[in-house]
């Protein structure tokens, strides 16, 4: 069951206004052009299955041709087996053997020898246990992975152009051993969730997570059981999960968490810690990038599992900075002076957009830029590679807003404002980058998972020619690329008897398995070093690799919108004093001195260092 109350403020995201099409339903942008979009997403199972579809082609080609030909029944129903588990589609024994092609009792000792031999697995699909669904092993599903990279290599040296002869021999031969490291499909629970009306999860209305609900059908195949997502916009999403705590009982299983909330959430009782629900080994808690997996934490304790870790990055046009003679920005100063150069309005061309419209939006922005010139919002104790976070639950912090830091922050964004857009002052998280998209502007601050918008564009000037940049630096800063995104956690007024499969439902869809399938279809987060060193998904897009190279260099930080429990009112009073400075209602320091007065307020009856 979905929300459709499109949202008409700053926040990052309309409730999903989706319609229902076979229990499935698609992200829909909120100036409805999802054409481009949703093709992006669907691009790379159209791809997955051409193989399928090929080899079925292949045997019929064959049975016509020459009339003694048999097909190999367990090749057939192999395919049968693949082509249902992708499409998240139902495969009864009755299905499976007609898919054989031979007589029933032969085909049924073929089914039982399959089973027998690991390639297939069944799954009750009824309490009394009589009636199975079949679904490939990891086994079957392994195999036919490599197989179809092989049978597309040969196709491509035997009838491809020279250039395709060439890439696919050097990959065939170079680049085999990579592919065998990458990660097998999703595997089927062995045992169905058994949840009552099946796994409630409460997300927020992101390209990311509309991903997820696009595969529901096939996600609901791995875990046997429904799944029910209802999305909100980022305010919105907020105000849900904190209503749903104060209900005798949760209507979620599953909650969607923005990372700064997490003070604010744990401390209002609203999510349990991963620990009394789960072993946290079972989630490879390594494999999670560092700055991700930090800011699941309060108090030392893990009360989520990164869903989404998506940093805020500059993106900027490689081909006009060429063309300019100018090189990337490392600056602040090299990016005003780049956005100057490329700033053209007399023929409708910006040097950059950013987040700058009244709130939630305009507040992040400002959280950021401090942390450009090198300060948090919090006193925090800087330490090796950033600012520790570790001591926050003792609430002995203050906000530092009215600083010479703030105030370099402040005067920064006034910059902005000459080379931005002239409706600027409206543009919060997808209205940065459509115009950045559209080739109108030369630069944009903008979080990974809205990449989509101009790589599964092919008409979009930006496709192909987006450099990816972590934030530039204030005077005397290091770079850094903040870390947004959500993590997962479970309500602390779920039922007990529903935690257990509520649990496995989370670890499953944020598994190294899942969080490719959500790249393979359209997302560009990804919480995982796995994910990132995944041939498939390094070939998908140049972000995963820039990504990877911030997170090893320390730049991935959470610091910049550090998780307490007052942080989601201090981002919108930033958001809002520092919106009147930009309409020039009230110069910086006036901005500053507001806004850090009524952050003070925050911290009523709070020790203070």
């Amino acid at each position: 069951m979905n929300e459709s109350n499109l949202s008409k403020s700053n926040n990052p995201a309309p409730d999903s206004a989706q319609t229902h099409d076979q229990g499935a339903k698609r992200y829909k942008p909120m100036d409805g052009s999802a054409s481009t979009f949703q093709q992006g997403y669907f691009q790379d199972k159209t791809e997955m299955l051409q193989v399928v579809s090929f080899l079925e082609s292949f045997c019929e080609e064959l049975e016509d041709v020459i009339e003694v030909f048999a097909p190999n029944p367990f090749f057939l129903m192999s395919l049968f087996l693949i082509r249902n588990h992708i499409e998240g589609k139902t495969v009864t024994p009755t299905s499976l053997i007609s898919a054989s092609h031979i007589p029933y009792a032969t085909a049924s000792r073929r089914v039982k020898e399959m089973i027998e031999t690991g390639l297939i697995e069944q799954r009750p699909r009824t309490s009394s246990g009589k009636s199975f669904s079949l679904h490939p092993s990891e086994h079957l599903l392994d195999g036919w992975m490599q197989l179809s990279t092989r049978i597309r290599r040969l196709a491509e040296i035997e009838f491809g152009t020279s250039e395709q002869r060439a890439e696919s021999t050097d990959y065939y031969f170079g680049g085999s051993y990579m592919a065998t490291k990458s990660i097998p499909p999703l595997q089927v629970l062995g045992d169905p969730l058994k949840l009552a009306g099946g796994v409630r999860v409460l997300v927020h209305g992101d390209p990311t997570f509309m991903v997820m609900e696009t595969l529901k059908r096939q996600f609901e195949q791995v875990i046997g059981s429904p799944i029910h997502q209802r999305a909100f916009s980022i305010d919105r999403l907020r105000e849900e999960a904190l209503k749903n705590a104060e209900r005798p009982t949760s209507r979620y299983d599953i909650i969607a968490v923005d990372l700064p909330w997490i003070g604010e959430f744990v401390e209002k009782g609203v999510l349990l810690p991963l620990e009394d629900v789960m072993e946290l080994a079972v989630l490879d808690p390594a494999d999670f990038h560092t700055a991700g997996w930090k800011a699941a934490h309060w108090g030392g304790k893990a009360y989520g599992v990164p869903a989404q870790t998506t940093p805020e990055l500059l993106f900027y046009r490689r081909d006009q900075f060429a063309d300019a003679g100018l090189e990337p920005p490392a600056t602040t100063d090299e990016l005003l002076t780049a956005a100057q150069v490329l700033h053209d309005p007399q023929h409708g061309r910006y040097g950059i957009a950013w987040n700058a419209a009244r709130g939630t939006a305009l507040g992040h922005t400002f959280l950021t830029t401090l942390s450009d010139f090198g300060q948090p919002i919090v006193d925090l104790k800087e330490i090796a590679g950033g600012f520790d976070t570790e001591d926050l639950h003792h609430d002995s912090y203050q906000f530092t807003i009215n600083t010479a830091v703030g105030l370099s922050a402040a005067e920064y964004l006034m910059e902005l404002l000459k080379y931005s857009p002239p409706d600027i002052l409206s543009m919060s998280w997808y209205e940065r980058i459509r115009p950045f998209a559209a080739g109108k502007v030369a630069m944009a601050y903008g979080y990974t998972l809205l990449a989509p918008y101009f790589e599964a564009d092919p008409s979009s000037p930006a496709h192909g020619q987006t450099g990816f940049l972590p934030h530039p630096a204030g005077r005397g800063a290091t770079q850094v690329a903040p870390v947004g995104g959500y993590v997962m956690g479970i309500p602390s007024n779920l039922p007990v008897e529903r935690r257990a499969a509520a649990a496995e439902a989370l670890r499953v869809f944020t598994s190294p398995e899942a969080q490719k399938l959500y790249v393979q279809n359209g997302s560009r987060t990804n919480p995982r070093y796995s994910v990132g060193a995944d041939p498939e998904v390094r070939r998908s897009s140049p972000i995963f690799e820039a990504v990877d190279a911030m997170s090893w260099r320390d730049e991935l930080q959470f610091w910049p919108r550090p998780p307490v429990p007052e942080i989601s009112d201090v981002i919108r009073i930033c958001g809002e004093e520092l919106h009147d400075m930009l309409r020039g209602i009230i110069p910086p320091k006036e901005a500053l001195r507001r806004a850090q007065d009524r952050a003070d307020e925050t911290l009523s009856g709070k020790r203070r260092r």
